[in-house]
């Protein structure tokens, strides 16, 4: 964030973060600092290097939902919970069942756009991509009107709504994807970066709230962050989601149309991609009919299974119902035998490491002189690789609930490269979390920094988010860029040659030549700022004017 608009923040949002400085400064000071800091060294190197060795060895099959890799995994985790000393944290025992749906659609599947005399047919995967929304074997649209619908926003906060006057039942809206800050830097969309509303699941979401019988959001690279060949690869064969039993009568479609393929639809009907964004990023847009209609029919064939998330507790001193989350995901993209001569997905970065991270966290809670206020939560979820599925149950059916859940802290993917005089916060600027964090930072020597891409909303993308929606304020780590020995441009060389290289990759192995000494760091500084939250009585809150604020206030109001 440069110096501008970091004044800019602080001006908007200073207030309320000075109060939970100030707050959480007094709280957390006193007889017990001693025993924290000396419990913070239990969090260990050579520790975390055998958890995540443990977690990503060959024999746990890259760790993919309802094979034998979980059940090595699960095995694992409740022996080394249990191990700690940790009580169960689930209703029955250290585990909550996730039911699981996988939907794979015809790869050859076609649809026909039709309208002004032409009709085009659509090429699946080149032209569009689709998938059913709810769970049922065949999804046909007929003659279903395309509606262009703008960036498909209800943002009753700031006085936005793109359906205003419109009735979308059984029709198919044309959204863009993003939000319109990412286009003109409206400040009600947090600027240039990716709010919620931006976020294509929340667009599904919202059309299928309205009755729209499908959704095609219109792909471009820039307000996207990825090109089409992402869209390509992840709605391509199986597609999983949460099993809620039979389907609705009409589910909706959920798809991605490609730019160029846009433009040559928009054209038949006389119009300009150009200009109806521009449009639809201004106050007062209405949506436009665009005298088209779409045909398709989805043949799927669908498969139940059951996965579970791991749950770990250790109850409070005078506060037990109140609790601090810490999460990761435990799950990666099991094995592929098609592939060789390395056909494991081991997922060592992603988020093995996390998970390790997470027992040292645990570690360091038990060794504490005496435990802290609140009850501490330690959640390994299922299914994040398939679309944050582990944390989107807990968050709809919580063992504990989400009204007393007064923070939630992901941990996905720790520092390998070593120590930094930065951590990075994605999601920066959005709730009181951030400067309980800055003022723990401060007292080690480091600093937080904003996530340097936060038009790519990878806020959105990981199982914090799922807490986030239902109110409970999240934070969500990265490792920093600022590396002690060789500056900020070696740290993001290495960062961008992981992604490059190995994320979600077989490459995804744990090597000796990793430094975890600023892993180390880390979660010795995420164990402070949990262990501040939990020995406090402040509850801590999204800022006035986020996304989530609405919520968490009506959670706390009416005990839901």
């Amino acid at each position: 964030m440069n110096e501008q608009s970091e004044v800019g923040w602080l001006s908007r949002q200073g207030a309320a973060a000075a109060l939970g400085i100030a707050i959480l400064s007094l709280s957390a000071c006193g007889p017990g600092e001693a025993g924290e800091q000396q419990a913070a060294l239990a969090i260990d190197a050579a520790d975390l290097v055998q958890g995540i060795q443990d977690l990503s060895a060959d024999s746990m099959g890259g760790r993919a939902p309802s094979s034998i890799g979980e059940e090595r995994t699960v095995r694992y985790l409740t022996s080394r919970f249990e191990q700690l000393g940790l009580e169960p944290g689930a209703d029955a025992g250290w585990t909550q069942a996730v039911a699981l749906v996988s939907i794979s659609a015809d790869p050859e599947m076609g649809a026909a756009i039709a309208g002004r005399g032409t009709v085009h047919h659509l090429r699946h995967g080149i032209d569009f991509v689709a998938v059913p929304g709810d769970i049922s074997d065949t999804v046909s649209l007929h003659r279903s009107a395309l509606v262009f619908a703008g960036y498909g926003i209800v943002a009753p906060e700031i006085g936005w709504n793109d359906y205003e006057g419109l009735d979308v039942t059984g029709k198919t809206v044309v959204l863009l994807v993003n939000d319109p800050g990412y286009e003109t830097g409206d400040d009600r969309f947090d600027g240039h970066a990716m709010t919620y509303y931006g976020r294509w699941t929340y667009k599904y979401e919202e059309a299928a709230r309205q009755g729209a019988a499908d959704v095609m959001i219109v792909h471009r690279t820039g307000p996207a962050g990825y090109p089409w060949a992402v869209v390509e690869t992840g709605w391509s064969g199986p597609q999983f989601m949460l099993d809620q039993g039979e389907s609705g009568a009409d589910p909706i479609v959920q798809g991605w149309l490609s730019e160029e393929t846009t433009r040559t639809l928009l054209a038949q009907a006389g119009l300009d991609l150009d200009s109806l964004a521009a449009a639809a990023g201004q106050d007062g847009f209405r949506a436009v009919d665009l005298g088209l209609d779409l045909s398709l029919e989805l043949r799927n064939e669908i498969m139940r299974s059951d996965s579970r998330n791991v749950i770990a507790r250790i109850p409070g001193r005078t506060r037990p119902e109140e609790h601090v989350v810490y999460m990761g995901h435990w799950d990666h993209m099991g094995t592929d035998p098609s592939l060789s001569p390395d056909s494991i997905y081991n997922g060592a970065l992603d988020n093995a490491s996390g998970i390790a991270g997470l027992l040292e966290l645990a570690e360091a809670f038990m060794a504490l002189e005496r435990r802290p206020e609140r009850s501490v939560l330690f959640i390994a979820l299922t299914s994040e690789e398939q679309g944050l599925l582990g944390s989107k149950h807990y968050a709809s059916n919580p063992v504990w609930p989400l009204e007393s859940t007064v923070a939630a802290i992901n941990v996905d993917g720790l520092n390998i490269w070593g120590p930094t005089r930065d951590v990075v916060i994605v999601g920066y600027g959005k709730s009181e979390l951030d400067s309980v964090l800055a003022e723990v930072a401060a007292s080690r020597d480091r600093v937080i920094e904003p996530d340097s891409e936060p038009e790519k909303g990878y806020f959105f993308r990981s199982d914090h988010f799922e807490f986030a929606k239902q109110g409970v304020p999240a934070l969500f780590p990265n490792p920093g860029i600022e590396d002690l020995r060789y500056g900020k441009d070696w740290a993001r060389a290495q960062h961008d040659q992981y992604t490059a290289e190995r994320y979600h990759k077989p490459a995804d192995e744990y090597d000796p030549n990793w430094n975890l000494d600023g892993a180390v760091e880390d979660l010795r500084l995420l164990f402070e700022f949990g262990f501040r939250l939990a020995d406090s009585d402040v509850r801590p809150n999204w800022l006035e004017g986020t996304e989530f604020r609405a919520v968490r206030d009506e959670t706390r109001a009416t005990g839901r």
